[in-house]
């Protein structure tokens, strides 16, 4: 177990824990989530020592060996492949001691070591992480020092899952991921053979990789059982019975004060009157719950709304180089009310894309009717970077109002979410979900008619998401979205066009149907690294073919049994959640506050196990599409 034992740390005097406390089993797959600030990034730090507590400790058995992402990427001359497999230093060593042992006996020990370790599979295994993580064959025989910055994160994750810590400590890692990339770590983490703690904003993500949730709030730890929807909903609960409670203790509290001063004077109550006083500081107030509710997002709608379509893209094709495009064929319009997500792995033109549609690349040939009339905001996910970091968001306001007084500066700047503190707080100093809504409401200033988004999340807190959504669906104009973050995408989106093969076509599917697509790609991907190419087979009699054909039959009976066992459990299951409602929907339930509790954290116990039959019937139901299509 990783244990957490009444646990204090302080910055400048100020706690971000504060006796937590908290016990996590072998092997659970746990989402730490809190608002931003609450110290998720400090409790990790403590648990692999680069901080030291002020109180208390963490207690990890001896042996066990905790992992988590470097901060900084590699950047040699080694290729991907050759740096992710040269993390596993105890392989490296025996690896080159093999290459000059002469004794017989540590000849046979190293071998036998190396069999122990499953040595001889590295490669396939880092091989098979770098390829999910959006890195092909020829990406990974390249060099560290060709690929960006992100990419760089990309392969510093793939060495700490390709090393199998006892202990996976995540933080925010699908900030540089794709959707694409996001889907592959999903499910990857769902069936880590260890513990992994994750530091997480993506609901999705919380709700069908982890088994649970370390909730860190006030300074304090709360283990949930259950996803992230799950939490929400034991926590929800929690909070009406403590508000419950704490009416009900008010009530006692004024008939105990209301007796006291009724009765303290008389000598025949005189003992009963001492006794409620007694009684009266004995009551414990319980915590009133704090609002943690967020400042709305504004997105100021156009002045002026133009006609469909606001751009029209005709035979265009863009690029940065002449004579080498890197999108062709380009034949789209985006209308008046949009709400469109791109999709495709990084890499494939998603953002060169948008900065065709921003404006910020011209055409190679083709057109794009429109552009000069429309006006856009284009949020760049780097773009992070380049705030001036000397400037408070006052010093944004006042350069982009600089005729308005300080009364209407300030009040832009609450409208913002930036309290005085915050306003005169230089950028440096801002934390990452402040510097992205701080981005946000730059970059809608001016009440563009296209919002262009490229991973607007990142950094934002479950919380701040949800005020985004919001935004965005009552933003009457249009948006271009490039997000790994598909319960954003699900909320706001209800177009997706695909970036794949040098062009961007209109995708008819959703994304259950586009996640399904990816990993039957990846199967039949699989299968012609493995040499079981289907093209390739060679021609066989008809006997041989009803022989081949039967056997498939039988290799894919497991799957097609795995199908139909998840879709019972998922029908027992929801007849058991619809019971479970049944009662909780009864009035009386609730005149005992531990019945309540326990039908709820019942409920939420049935709503994880059906999230994960859910997933179950997904993940068996593409094998079993992969296995077929591979095999036809």
């Amino acid at each position: 177990m990783l244990h957490v034992n009444d646990l204090t740390y302080r910055i400048e005097g100020r706690p971000i824990l504060s006796g937590a406390t908290c016990a996590i089993p072998s092997g659970h797959k746990v989402g730490l989530v809190g608002r931003n600030g609450a110290g998720k990034t400090t409790l990790f730090k403590l648990i692999i020592g680069d901080l030291s507590p002020d109180d208390g400790g963490i207690s990890i058995p001896r042996g066990l060996k905790v992992g988590h992402v470097a901060q900084e990427a590699p950047g040699g001359a080694d290729s991907l492949i050759e740096w992710v497999l040269s993390q596993d230093a105890e392989r490296a060593a025996l690896l080159a001691e093999a290459e000059t042992a002469a004794d017989p006996h540590r000849i046979a020990a190293i071998h036998e070591r190396l069999g122990d370790i499953d040595a001889h599979s590295a490669p396939s295994r880092a091989a098979q992480i770098l390829a999910g993580l959006g890195f092909d064959e020829e990406a990974q025989a390249r060099a560290c020092r060709e690929f960006s910055g992100g990419w760089r994160m990309r392969v510093a994750l793939a060495a700490i899952l390709f090393l199998e810590p006892d202990i996976l400590l995540l933080d925010e890692p699908t900030n540089y991921l794709d959707l694409e990339g996001t889907l592959w770590l999903e499910t990857y983490l769902r069936t880590y053979p260890h513990t992994v703690v994750i530091i997480s904003h993506d609901r999705d993500l919380l709700n069908r990789a982890v088994g649970h949730i370390l909730h860190l709030d006030r300074g304090k730890l709360t283990l949930y059982a259950g996803g992230y929807d799950d939490f929400e909903e034991a926590r929800r609960e929690k909070q009406r019975l403590e508000t419950k409670l704490a009416r009900r203790q008010e009530e006692e509290r004024a008939r105990i004060e209301a007796f006291i001063i009724r009765f303290k004077a008389k000598a025949s109550k005189a003992t009963q009157a001492q006794s409620r006083i007694k009684a009266l500081a004995r009551m414990k107030p319980i915590a009133a719950q704090v609002d943690e509710s967020v400042v709305p997002i504004r997105l100021p709608a156009p002045q002026k709304l133009l006609a469909s379509p606001l751009l029209k893209i005709e035979d265009a094709a863009v690029g940065y180089e002449p004579g080498a495009p890197i999108l062709t064929r380009l034949n789209l319009n985006v209308d008046q009310d949009d709400r469109i997500a791109l999709l495709g792995q990084n890499g494939n033109g998603k953002s060169t894309f948008a900065k065709l549609l921003a404006g910020r690349l011209q055409p190679m040939t083709g057109q794009v009717l429109g552009a000069q009339r429309v006006s856009v905001g284009y949020f760049a996910q780097h773009q992070l970077d380049d705030l001036n970091p000397g400037w408070s968001p006052y010093d944004q306001i006042a350069a982009l109002m600089p005729d308005a007084t300080e009364a209407q500066k300030r009040t832009r700047l609450g409208s913002w979410g930036f309290s005085h503190d915050k306003a005169d707080t230089k950028a440096s100093n801002l934390s990452g979900g402040e510097k992205a809504r701080l981005l946000l409401a730059l970059t809608a200033f001016h009440a563009p008619h296209l919002l262009i988004l490229d991973e607007p999340t990142n950094h934002l807190d479950v919380d701040s998401r949800e005020a985004l959504i919001q935004a965005l669906n009552d933003f009457p104009g249009a948006v271009i979205l490039i997000s790994h973050d598909r319960h954003l995408i699900e909320a706001c989106v209800d177009r997706l066009w695909l970036v794949k093969g040098g062009t961007v076509r209109s995708f008819d599917g959703d994304l259950d149907g586009y996640r399904a697509d990816l990993l039957a790609e990846r199967g039949r991907a699989r299968a012609q690294r493995e040499g079981a190419n289907p093209a390739a087979a060679p021609k066989v009699a008809r006997v041989d073919q009803r022989r081949e054909a039967a056997a498939r039959r039988a290799e894919t009976a497991p799957l097609r049994r795995a199908v139909q066992t998840a879709e019972k459990e998922l029908e027992k299951l929801t007849a058991k959640r619809a019971e479970i409602d049944a009662a909780l929907a009864d009035p009386r339930a609730y005149e005992d506050p531990g019945k309540a509790q326990k039908l709820s954290i019942a409920r939420a116990d049935v709503s994880r196990q059906m999230a994960a039959a859910e997933e179950a019937w997904l993940t068996a139901s593409a094998a079993l599409e992969a296995a077929e299509a591979g095999a036809s």
